[in-house]
């Protein structure tokens, strides 16, 4: 039988102090105990330091097979990520940082959860400081409301797919993505593994919580139109409010002659009126935003299906 391949697909950008460091001392030794073909790809994310040059470097470059991409500017760890798995070949795909994050020992526990039959394999993380627990609950908290699918606290970009899974993904068009967002909405056999991150070796995150946030509504524009629509509740509910507030007033003052002394003004009439036309206002805007949705998922041109070739099968009866 064929001997397996793994690949490790490690997007990189302004690592050079740590780089060397994080390949040669963490992802090594790991990479070497593991019992397959292996494959390495790096993707350097338009890096302005010296991280190329310390990567070329490297002594894992020598013994394992190795692709570096190198962008002409930087595009974001998303891009990278989506470089990396379309040029990755393995059975299996592992995703992990180079800051020195993601613990690279855990590779060999997915790896183990891939043979029993997990197509995915999620690192959760147990242990953060105050500032990214906070970043962290909003970021998901938001996703919840409004990201049109399953979010798990936690849940990082360090992560291991099935061959299938990362062709299903490599088929995905948006320009806009979050990577760990199309994995989830793909489906497949997922399973979680508890993993306690380390501090990050040198420099500062690149990710702080402004570009947590961006991502958040990356990710909302691209898997739900709930956000296009909430404004439509809060209009349909100004519209009925105003509408009662407004039919009491008339009845009450110009029917009944204003048995309650309420004494409505013209000003205050008026306000309501007001209120009701923001309201049709809000309302018309959120149908128009319905149409916007559905051109929006057109565009996207993501499948209608996702088959699952592994449970897939024909059998012809014999007649």
């Amino acid at each position: 039988m064929r001997k397996k391949l793994i690949s490790v697909v490690v997007p990189i950008y302004n690592e050079e102090d740590g780089v060397r460091e994080f390949l040669d001392e963490q992802l090594l030794p790991v990479m070497k105990n593991l019992k397959y073909n292996l494959e390495l790809v790096l993707v350097d994310d338009g890096s302005n330091d010296k991280t190329l040059e310390k990567i070329k470097k490297c002594k894992i470059i020598k013994a394992v097979d190795s692709n570096v991409i190198s962008f002409s500017r930087n595009f974001g760890k998303e891009v990278a990520l989506t470089a990396g798995l379309k040029e990755a070949r393995g059975d299996a795909v592992v995703m992990i940082d180079a800051d020195g994050q993601h613990p690279a020992e855990m590779i060999s526990e997915m790896v183990q959860k891939w043979e029993e039959g997990a197509e995915v394999v999620t690192a959760v993380r147990t242990a953060n400081t105050t500032k990214h627990k906070i970043g962290s609950s909003m970021y998901y908290g938001v996703m919840k409301m409004f990201g049109g699918g399953k979010a798990v606290p936690g849940a990082m970009d360090f992560r291991l797919l099935d061959r299938v899974v990362v062709d299903e993904f490599n088929k995905f068009t948006e320009h806009n993505r979050m990577t760990r967002g199309l994995i989830d909405w793909l489906g497949f056999r997922q399973v979680y593994i508890k993993v306690k991150t380390k501090d990050r070796m040198h420099g500062k995150p690149t990710y702080n919580f402004k570009k947590l946030m961006q991502l958040a509504g990356d990710s909302m524009a691209s898997a739900s139109r709930t956000p296009l629509v909430v404004f439509g509740y809060i209009g349909a509910f100004i519209m009925v409010t105003s509408f009662i507030f407004g039919l009491f007033i008339l009845i009450q003052q110009y029917i009944m002659g204003d048995p309650m002394g309420l004494d409505w003004s013209g000003a205050v009439a008026m306000s309501v009126f007001i209120a009701f036309l923001v309201g049709l206002v809000l309302v018309s805007q959120a149908m128009t935003a319905l149409y916007i949705s559905q051109i929006h998922m057109e565009a996207k041109g993501r499948p209608l299906f996702v088959v699952d070739a592994k449970k897939s099968f024909k059998r012809k009866v014999q007649k």
